[in-house]
Formats: C-alpha cells, sequence, structure tokens
C-alpha cells in the first residue's frame, strides 16, 4: 500500500501550512488571552474548503456540476429532437469553419449537440466521469467553467482552420479539454518535483495515450476538435498550476464560475436561433 501524499494533498498540506504561519502563529496569544474566538479566520478557512474536508461532495460537491453538465446536454438534446420554436437545431448551431469569427456562438453551442442516441451517450458517460475528477481538484463551478471555456475554445480554433466542408457537434472537444486540464495541471505540479523524467511527465504522456485510444478512429469522429480541445485543456491546466489555482473553493467563486458558464450557454443559444436556420 502506498502512503505517500499526492500531488494535491500535499499542495494543500503547504497551503494550510502558509496560511497558519501567517495568520494564525503571530496571533495566538492575542486570542488567548482575553478568551476572543477568531471569527474571521475561521470563515476564511471555509473559504479554502479547509472546514468541509469531511463531508462527502454530494452536499454540494462534485455532483452538483456533474448533474446540470447531464441536464443541458439531455434538454438540447430533446428540444434538438422536437424542433422546438419552429428552428433547425442541429444546422443553426453546429461547427461551420465559414462562419469563423463572426459566429462565435457555434463554439459554444456544438458542444451541446449531439447526432445520435449513441454519440449523445458516450459523451454522457465519459464526460460524467472525467468532469467529477476535475471537480474534486478545482471545485465542481470552477471545475465545469473551465471544461466549457477550453472546449469552446477548441471549437473557435476548429473553425478557423477546418476545411470549408467540415461540420462538427458533439461534447466531445470539452471533454477531450477536461482531459488535458488534469493531464496539464498534474505535469506542471510534477515538473517541480525532484524526481525520474518519465515519472514528471507521465500525466502529459497519460493524456496522450488516452486521447489516441479514445479520440482518434472512425469515419466520423472530429479528431481535429478532440486535439484542439486536448491541447486548450493542457494550456489551461498549467497555468492553472502555475498560478496555484484554485486559491479559495469558497462558494462565490463556484457559484459565480457556474452561474457564469450556464449564462454562456444560455446566450450562445439565443443568438444560435436568432441567426439559425427554419426546421424544414
Amino acid at each position: 500500500m502506498d502512503f505517500q501524499l499526492t500531488e494535491e494533498q500535499l499542495h494543500l498540506k503547504k497551503s494550510i501550512r502558509e496560511f497558519a504561519e501567517r495568520e494564525i502563529l503571530p496571533n495566538v496569544m492575542k486570542w488567548d488571552e482575553p478568551g476572543q474566538f477568531p471569527l474571521d479566520v475561521v470563515k476564511e478557512l471555509g473559504r479554502m474548503g479547509v472546514m468541509g474536508m469531511i463531508f462527502p461532495t454530494d452536499f454540494g460537491g462534485a455532483g452538483l456540476g456533474a448533474a446540470i453538465y447531464a441536464g443541458v446536454l439531455l434538454i438540447t438534446a430533446y428540444c434538438a429532437g422536437i424542433q422546438w420554436l419552429g428552428m433547425d437545431w442541429l444546422a443553426s448551431g453546429a461547427l461551420q469553419p465559414l462562419a469563423g469569427a463572426g459566429e462565435w456562438w457555434r463554439a459554444v453551442a456544438a458542444l451541446t449537440l449531439h447526432m445520435d442516441q449513441a454519440h449523445l451517450l458516450g459523451n454522457l458517460l465519459f464526460g460524467l466521469g472525467i468532469g467529477i475528477l476535475a471537480a474534486r481538484v478545482f471545485g465542481p463551478g470552477l471545475a465545469w467553467a473551465s471544461i466549457l471555456g477550453a472546449g469552446a475554445t477548441g471549437n473557435y480554433l476548429e473553425m478557423l482552420i477546418a476545411p470549408s466542408t467540415h461540420r462538427a457537434v458533439g461534447a466531445s472537444t470539452a471533454v477531450f479539454a477536461a482531459l488535458g486540464l488534469l493531464a496539464g495541471f498534474s505535469w506542471r505540479q510534477r515538473l517541480n518535483l525532484r524526481e525520474r523524467f518519465r515519472y514528471r511527465w507521465a500525466p502529459l504522456f497519460a493524456g496522450v495515450c488516452l486521447l489516441g485510444f479514445l479520440g482518434a478512429g472512425g469515419e466520423h469522429v472530429d479528431v481535429l476538435g478532440h486535439v484542439l480541445g486536448f491541447a486548450t485543456g493542457i494550456a489551461l491546466g498549467w497555468t492553472y498550476a502555475r498560478a496555484r489555482v484554485p486559491r479559495s473553493r469558497g462558494y462565490a467563486l463556484q457559484l459565480g464560475a457556474g452561474g457564469a458558464s450556464l449564462g454562456l450557454i444560455v446566450a450562445a443559444w439565443i443568438l444560435a436561433l436568432r441567426h439559425g436556420v427554419p426546421a424544414p
């Protein structure tokens, strides 16, 4: 059995130690002599996520973002299936390279569309699994916002460089962005450790192998989208690790990031349907 701490646990340990040395140690006697309770310090620990570590993620944790992810995909699939509002949702939201920067909303809307039930089910299952892992690292709101942002960025880049006949839909670009997010984050953290070369680069190698195994092959697989999503995820995860994000797991950050993500999806679909294609 391996009793060594993981990178996430080591980072948490370091953060708590630095906080204690900065905020608690110099003030212990000031609080002890008059019997003062340091409520502001406890609140700050709560914002760091320390006070809730003993509670399961079921209570407002990683599962909440996963449920919203599944809900968005299922609701969009239903609306597209019945051609709600008399619109062709697939044509209105799919990636179209010629649209380019003029129709940026397609980069977001296309992530919520799927060609058939098998396509939808695959992205639901894989996306839920990798999304929950990301939520345990970054918190549910920030994790899913980052996945959406990296996936949309990958789609936008695809619109700019793909052939004019290329069309693509599906959450798989965001799913591979989530994989890249975790790989890039772990990779950057391990670069600071004095370990063997293969150990430090193992997260990146593992991510590339999964990309090759799951994201390539098949006539209708959007390989370009998968690669771009994975690459943008790696870049974002690497940046997060270097900047030590998240610095706080407080509700304000998580709710704000999650709310902004839902708002972006709603805004993208409003624009997509306003400029979209009527159902035949």
